[in-house]
């Protein structure tokens, strides 16, 4: 499992780590059933904090990504692959909203919000 952490960034470690293994498991970098790290073994290797892996790791159970089984780790769920597809486009979608809603906060027109986009989308 490759993960890469920018502490610069403005979101959240967890949330960074959350996005990055279901990208892998969306792309099928990992597999279904694989055991992930420990969370002891991922917050050392990652050099963060073992609350910050377990978080990330619940996030992941609770969307439905892993399982995990008290006493042999964390798995990789037997999951939809379109059903994962989707909720990465979900989240896109509502990033583009919360983008939408900044525009429209500091007076952008509409045609002033295509510009944006299409200047954007040719870089």
């Amino acid at each position: 499992m490759n993960i890469i952490l920018n502490n610069a960034s403005m979101i959240p470690i967890y949330e960074q780590l959350v996005d990055q293994i279901k990208n892998q498991i969306i792309k099928g970098k990992l597999q279904e059933t694989e055991l992930l790290p420990s969370v002891r073994t991922l917050s050392a290797t990652l050099k963060i904090s073992s609350l910050t892996v377990k978080k990330a790791y619940d996030k992941l159970e609770e969307d439905g990504f892993v399982v995990t089984i008290h006493g042999k780790g964390t798995y990789v769920a037997a999951t939809d692959r379109a059903l994962a597809v989707e909720a990465r486009r979900k989240a896109v979608e509502d990033d583009f909203a919360k983008a939408l809603e900044k525009a429209r906060a500091v007076g952008m027109s509409v045609e002033e919000i295509r510009q944006m986009i299409d200047i954007l989308l040719e870089e």
